[in-house]
């Protein structure tokens, strides 16, 4: 959705059912619509930051565009190479330039080989190289990611959470990609070691033209990192657009809702009142009609209730699937 320039990442109408199988002789019985009809890009060197609910199918996204997952339909483009039909022998040349960081740097790491052993492990399956080069290869990813070398031969409870995720940190960035997904890379760490890991990230950027795509439930943090920002609601994005106009000028009621959770010190910003919603998420096994999030919505309309709205661009930049603005 962005324009000019090409972009490396290009996910369109993308879709991911997971059968419903029930009974002594298992049936189909329906499906969980876990990401339904999403669409978005990804310029080089950006982020795009993917904000919602638990379960609102924002890392089946992730592991889908990774072709961890085959989608269900839709395509995936990456820096424009249709890669949504490739079979894991194809994919495999691709894996160098996407990589993913995940959410829990405690259970991530092969607790049975060292520090440097899971960061070079990637290099020897793709890119198998003389023993000596590997390892200054390693040694040097360890260095960027702000390691000790003598600490390479660590297991990995020897490290705190902070050092075990930049360990991860570093797996992901030894076979030098294009692309990186962080899986709710800071959720799992204290709030000092999130800052210092969101801070890493950013430099690497900086330094390397990385693209990201950030998953996480946190606006605070999506703030800090992202260029744009995509909030999704039960399996649909609803509002997409640059990082300044989504937390200043929100339009999606949803997102309105989200951002008047976010603590805030200040104290004009806390005259603001909450939006508190009714109800609860429904189910992607049966999703709403119309709008899926209608039946929480304060200025629901009757066109709501049967038709989807489109993800439409509003002004430069700024999409949004609402019926209230569109």
């Amino acid at each position: 959705m962005d324009r000019g320039r090409r972009a490396l990442l290009e996910v369109t109408n993308l879709r991911k059912y997971f059968p419903i199988r029930r009974g002594f002789f298992p049936r189909k019985a329906g499906h969980v619509q876990a990401v339904d009809d999403v669409s978005f890009s990804i310029l080089p060197g950006k982020t795009l930051g993917l904000v919602g609910e638990s379960g609102c199918g924002k890392s089946t996204i992730g592991r889908t565009v990774l072709k961890l997952m085959e989608p269900t339909s839709g395509r995936i483009f990456l820096d424009g190479r249709d890669i949504t039909d490739l079979n894991r022998t194809q994919m495999r040349p691709i894996r160098t330039e996407m990589q993913l960081i995940f959410q829990d740097p405690f259970s991530s790491l092969n607790p049975r080989m060292t520090a440097g052993a899971i960061v070079g492990e990637p290099l020897s399956l793709h890119n198998p190289t003389s023993r000596k080069q590997s390892r200054e290869r390693m040694l040097e990813v360890f260095d960027r990611v702000g390691l000790h070398t003598d600490q390479a031969g660590n297991f990995p409870h020897q490290f705190s959470g902070g050092q075990r995720q930049r360990i991860g940190i570093a797996r992901a960035l030894i076979l030098n990609p294009k692309l990186v997904i962080g899986d709710e890379p800071v959720s799992a760490l204290d709030v000092s070691i999130q800052a210092q890991i969101i801070n890493l990230l950013m430099k690497l950027q900086d330094e390397l033209g990385i693209t990201y795509l950030f998953i996480s439930h946190d606006l605070a943090v999506v703030k800090h990192i992202s260029h744009q920002v995509a909030v999704m609601y039960l399996g649909r994005i609803v509002e997409m657009s640059e990082k300044n106009t989504i937390f200043k000028a929100p339009q999606h009621p949803y997102t309105r809702a989200l951002l008047s959770a976010v603590p805030n010190p200040t104290p004009l910003a806390r005259a603001k009142k909450r939006i508190v919603l009714s109800g609860d998420v429904p189910s992607p096994i049966n999703p709403p009609e119309g709008c899926r999030f209608h039946e929480r919505c304060a200025y629901v309309m009757d066109q709501c209730k049967t038709t989807p709205p489109p993800l439409l661009e509003i002004t430069s930049g700024h999409w949004l699937a609402c019926h209230l603005e569109n």
